[in-house]
Order: C-alpha cells, then sequence, then structure tokens
C-alpha cells in the first residue's frame, strides 16, 4: 500500500524549489503550476493586515488562483513574511539590499511567519500559519563580506538575505520554532489535513 491513497497530485503553485522538495521528500506527488498574482495589489486591495495574516492571505489567493487550471485536483499556495517588530521584509533586491537586511536583523530576534492553503474547484478547503522565532548573531562587516560572497545570489532568493538550510546557518544565535516552517511551508500540519482527508494513509 502507498502512503499517498488519491488518483491525482498535488499541485504546488509555486516555483520554490526548497517547498517541492521538502513535498516530494515526503512521498506527495507533486506537479508545478505556479501562480502569477500581483502580491502587492492583493494587499493593497485588503488594506494593513498583520505579517501573519498577509502571508495566509497570500497563500490563499495563490491556491486559488490556480485551481481553474486543474479541476477537481488539490491546489498548495504557500507564503511567507519576515517581520522584525513593526518592520516587514521583502527579498533584497540586490546584495547591497541584502547585507542591509542583515545588517537591521543582526543581534535581534525577527519572526518567521508560513502560511499554507489548499484549495479545490475555486474554494479554499484548508489554511494554517504558523511562527518561528530566529535570532541572529552581531555580525561584523568582515563576515558580512565571507557570507555573501560565499552565499552569492542565492541571498536573493529568501526574505532577510539568508537560506537556513545552506550556509545562512552561520548567521544564527538561536532559532525557535518548526524547521519546515523556517523553510517556507507548514509541512506537518499540511500532512495531517491530508491525512484527516483521507489521502494519505492513516
Amino acid at each position: 500500500m502507498m502512503l499517498w491513497q488519491s488518483n491525482t497530485p498535488l499541485v504546488l503553485a509555486s516555483r520554490s524549489a526548497v517547498r517541492r522538495s521538502l513535498l516530494e521528500s515526503a512521498g506527495l506527488p507533486v506537479v508545478v503550476d505556479a501562480a502569477d498574482i500581483d502580491e502587492r495589489a492583493v494587499e493593497s486591495r485588503d488594506g494593513p493586515l498583520a505579517p501573519a495574516d498577509t502571508a495566509l492571505l497570500l497563500a490563499r489567493e495563490k491556491a486559488k488562483a490556480v485551481t481553474g487550471r486543474w479541476p477537481g485536483h488539490i491546489v498548495i499556495g504557500a507564503d511567507q513574511t519576515l517581520a522584525l517588530g513593526e518592520t516587514r521584509f521583502d527579498k533584497p533586491a540586490d546584495l547591497a539590499a541584502a547585507r542591509e537586511q542583515l545588517r537591521a536583523l543582526g543581534g535581534r530576534t525577527h519572526e518567521l511567519h508560513a502560511a499554507v492553503a489548499l484549495a479545490k474547484d475555486g474554494r479554499v478547503i484548508h489554511s494554517h500559519v504558523d511562527t518561528a522565532r530566529l535570532t541572529l548573531r552581531r555580525l561584523t562587516d568582515r563576515f558580512l563580506d565571507a557570507y555573501l560572497e560565499t552565499a552569492g545570489d542565492a541571498v536573493l532568493a529568501s526574505v532577510g538575505g539568508y537560506q537556513l538550510e545552506r550556509v545562512g546557518i552561520h548567521l544564527f544565535e538561536r532559532i525557535e520554532g518548526d524547521h519546515f516552517t523556517i523553510l517556507g511551508l507548514p509541512l506537518l500540519p499540511l500532512l495531517g489535513f491530508l491525512r484527516r482527508e483521507g489521502h494519505l494513509a492513516a
């Protein structure tokens, strides 16, 4: 008997190689069909939201945007926001912006909010948001030079200018929260929902 009990694969509405890898490593069949939504327009339409609520809203909108192309399939939308107090961070535009983000985060604790939403035939059937707290070391200019040279353009792919699963681990002093949440997908709640709904062997 296979773990996956459904006849159709999941559809991941994201280009994130990390999210795809997490799902596939868990034995889930996945096809990728990235949602192309205007995230800033969605945020402004719903007014100012807390960072966790923003992540959840965007995950839901991404999932719904793709369901029309995949009738009968479960579509997974996901999003992640980073907040330092009241300040939200987006992906850095270039290495100079990544350096400034890391300077701002150095020696302080920030929050990562990761949201997942499942939609089918235009309707959201499940959503969840989780939060992790991460504390960076105090970062010297010498270290930042070495880090950015080693990490290269990969730092532009993630909010905060780091990827914890790679050399970004050298930035941190303390990490509180679920590993999968930090990587951008609350995987355990997602698997729990699929199991309860009979899509996974229980």
